[in-house]
């Protein structure tokens, strides 16, 4: 639930990244989407056992006893424009590990772009500071120059396309089986994050600043007399 005093702000960032959305593909400034999501790591008790034999009622062959083992963090980036994207797990979700993946980007991805226009939330991790945290001024400075924030409003993270790259990761990735270890997890990641960019696979994206303004118009502030 929005507070109504927070309302202009809310649709003030909603329209600016609906707008950047709308953009046409820009090489020199493309618009990446980034956000994390943490990752239990569970192992089988028991091996689970193979499935029935064809023609015969499936079973549940995995016992329903776990074993906990922490967890993990996945990150991803993604380039809706060019159905292109980039994971990495991280045993914890600091401003180190967030810094290390943009200059990741920015070094190895995007190394001839102007600047990235960087989807994110309002995690604490995710600004500039991370950079001075993480490396030499110098050396935070150059990448917080070549990075340019878009921040979505609070409560409203579901503006991040990213989000929906996520859903499919969990899907068709982390839900299949248990994951018992940080290794495992890296592995199923990647394989999945290389499977959906040899596809091409993106996202589409269609609802609109003029869709949010008749759909969502009782977030807008009435400026009546």
């Amino acid at each position: 639930m929005i507070p109504p005093e927070h309302n202009a702000r809310f649709v003030w960032r909603m329209e600016e990244i609906l707008d950047l959305y709308e953009e046409p593909y820009d090489p020199n400034r493309p618009v990446v989407c980034f956000d994390e999501r943490p990752c239990q790591l569970l192992a089988d008790v028991r091996d689970p056992l193979p499935m029935e034999p064809a023609g015969r009622p499936k079973k549940k062959r995995v016992d329903f006893e776990y074993e906990r083992r922490g967890a993990a963090n996945v990150l991803l980036a993604f380039e809706p424009l060019k159905g292109r994207r980039e994971i990495k797990v991280t045993e914890h979700r600091r401003m180190p590990e967030f810094a290390e993946m943009m200059r990741h980007l920015l070094d190895d991805l995007y190394p001839e772009v102007e600047r990235i226009r960087l989807v994110v939330d309002n995690l604490n991790t995710h600004s500039p500071a991370s950079f001075y945290e993480s490396f030499p001024p110098e050396e935070a400075r150059r990448l917080s120059k070549k990075i340019e924030f878009v921040y979505t409003p609070k409560h409203g993270s579901w503006l991040n396309m990213v989000e929906i790259e996520l859903c499919v990761l969990v899907r068709q990735c982390l839900k299949r089986r248990r994951i018992p270890d940080i290794e495992t997890l890296s592995c199923e990641a990647e394989a999945w994050c290389e499977e959906r960019n040899r596809l091409g696979s993106s996202v589409d994206w269609r609802f609109t600043t003029e869709d949010a303004r008749i759909k969502l118009r009782k977030l807008y502030p009435s400026i009546d007399d």
